[in-house]
């Protein structure tokens, strides 16, 4: 049967897009797994909002003591980066690294840059040196794999706060998940 268009009288078919902003329709979220790295305000924020927009989320912290409160509930990956993380993360994982000063930096990444991630980024600001490619260039990584690591992370919307920034983050991986720059257009 031919819904009735938005505009009046003519009937159109049903635009599953428009259906799945009214909450008449779920959204299609397989497929969609976000890594939190490292416990930080941020990573609070980002476990909460990942998971209202369809992603699993999942847990990577070296230091199994600093692991409380919210993100305690979460599935974990990597607490020992010896394992071949490659079996916990495929091609349709994100993974957001929230502490850039943390001693065990280049040893994270490097794991992760051996396995199979969609997307890996850094938080940190673009006013401040990357501390993360010294370590990668530390641990011997070549160049074009420190390249693959975004950093600044997120839409620029001018974010400070843990929520703030874990909705730009988000905001940033959804655009880039569907092709989309995430800027407004005129």
């Amino acid at each position: 049967m031919t819904e009735p268009s938005h505009h009046g009288t003519t009937p159109a078919a049903v635009d599953p897009w428009c259906e799945m902003a009214h909450g008449r329709l779920p959204a299609p979220l397989q497929g969609r797994q976000l890594v939190v790295v490292f416990v930080s305000p941020v990573a609070e924020e980002l476990a909460h909002l990942a998971g209202h927009l369809g992603y699993r989320v999942r847990l990577l912290e070296p230091d199994s003591p600093r692991v409380h409160g919210p993100l305690a509930t979460l599935s974990t990956i990597g607490s020992d980066l010896g394992d071949d993380l490659g079996d916990d993360l495929g091609d349709d994982v994100d993974v957001v690294v929230t502490d850039h000063d943390r001693a065990e930096l280049g040893d994270v990444l490097a794991a992760l840059l051996a396995a199979p991630t969609r997307w890996l980024g850094v938080m940190g600001s673009p006013r401040h040196t990357a501390p993360h490619v010294a370590a990668l260039r530390e641990r011997g990584v070549g160049e074009p794999d420190i390249a693959r690591v975004h950093r600044p992370i997120g839409l620029d919307i001018g974010s400070h706060a843990p929520g703030e920034i874990a909705v730009s983050t988000l905001a940033g991986l959804i655009a880039d998940r569907n092709g989309r720059s995430g800027g407004f257009r005129g």
